[in-house]
């Protein structure tokens, strides 16, 4: 156990130390250019390392408790740590990966990848308008910074980051879930099938313009277990603690219908190559069973306020008191719908080297190491 936290440190310290070379060093053609697998997300709070932080949204968290675990501030990771693209950086030897909108990002910095994602964002504009960055925004982002890479390397070198590159996505639950929590009049205007078919085809349309740009790896995780989360889990008072039925559907709709989108884009667009994590599966599994992972609370929020932790008033948010559990470890929910740093870890773990069965057809290590 103990060599295992001290090669963890010592990990840790070679991506600092790779951060701080790549911000320090003098951004000639030579400097730019690197050997390694850059990493490009894009999504919602699942992975939002602080782009949220530059933003005019009250959908933040950069106060405490937020980041207390690892970075003993708050980063505006909606987490008390790190997050699952932190884990997936570490083991590709990668420098954490920054936050688009964080001032001061060099190219230098940026050949190892960027974050685009947003907490809040769906990859439909209607969800949560005027709040997040949507992933269609995030594209623009994206293409934004092509232009600025390959104005300073020439395209030839710019091509050969883009095309090693792994592009890792998680898109989606917000759309789901927001027409039950706020009015949508798309999804009341529309059938539930029509309506994830909208998640669904945006989201491969931003996947498509990416591939156009360079990209050929890309990762992604199906819906996971929103419909239990502790919010959701409060949103009736007449059956405290029970999965939502309704969120349920729209999730197994989308999780039965995305494996087949990306089976489509495999076939028409050379080249493309993806890992597909059976998050639904991971989530639930760690949700119903929590002791077998090494939890104590699978249902129970963290921080937070009310039945299960469930309201969301972490931090003293919309002025409110809020509860803290003392040991944040024994906890799967952080907040009322967000994971702990330790949930991230074992989730990265599946992600980047699970089977076939949980994380297909490749996984990220297999993808990563593809030339």
């Amino acid at each position: 156990m103990e060599s295992s936290r001290l090669f963890s440190t010592i990990l840790f310290l070679y991506t600092i130390i790779l951060s701080i070379n790549s911000i320090n060093c003098t951004e000639n053609d030579n400097d730019l250019v690197t050997d390694q697998a850059a990493l490009f997300v894009f999504g919602d709070s699942l992975f939002d390392v602080g782009n949220n932080n530059y933003i005019n949204t009250t959908t933040r968290s950069n106060f405490f408790p937020y980041g207390q675990t690892f970075f003993k501030f708050p980063t505006g990771r909606v987490s008390d740590g790190r997050l699952i693209t932190d884990f997936i950086a570490e083991k590709a030897w990668l420098p954490l990966i920054p936050p688009n909108l964080q001032p001061g990002n060099s190219n230098s910095q940026l050949t190892y990848g960027v974050n685009f994602a947003s907490a809040g964002a769906g990859a439909l504009v209607e969800t949560f308008p005027g709040m997040v960055i949507d992933l269609g925004t995030q594209l623009n982002s994206f293409k934004n910074f092509v232009r600025s890479l390959k104005s300073a390397l020439g395209d030839a070198e710019a091509k050969k980051i883009f095309s090693r590159a792994v592009y890792l996505f998680n898109i989606g639950g917000n759309d789901l879930v927001y027409p039950f929590v706020a009015n949508s009049s798309l999804f009341q205007t529309n059938t539930k099938e029509k309506f994830v078919d909208f998640v669904i085809g945006n989201t491969t349309s931003v996947v498509e313009e990416v591939y156009k740009m360079g990209g050929r790896k890309f990762g992604f995780l199906n819906m996971g277990a929103y419909e239990c989360a502790p919010a959701i889990l409060i949103l009736d008072p007449t059956n405290i603690g029970s999965c939502s039925k309704p969120i349920a559907e729209l999730i197994d709709l989308y999780n039965n219908k995305f494996p087949d989108a990306l089976r489509r884009l495999q076939r028409e667009l050379s080249g493309f190559r993806y890992a597909l994590h059976d998050y639904h599966t991971s989530l639930l599994e760690r949700i119903n069973n929590p002791s077998k992972y090494g939890f104590k609370e699978g249902k129970m929020g963290c921080c937070g306020s009310g039945s299960l932790r469930g309201i969301n008033t972490c931090g003293n948010q919309m002025g409110k008191s809020y509860e803290l559990c003392k040991n944040v470890t024994d906890y799967l929910f952080f907040d009322a719908s967000h994971l702990t740093e330790k949930a991230h870890r074992q989730l990265a773990d599946l992600i980047w080297s699970g089977r076939p069965n949980i994380t297909g057809p490749y996984n990220l290590q297999a993808l990563f190491e593809l030339n």
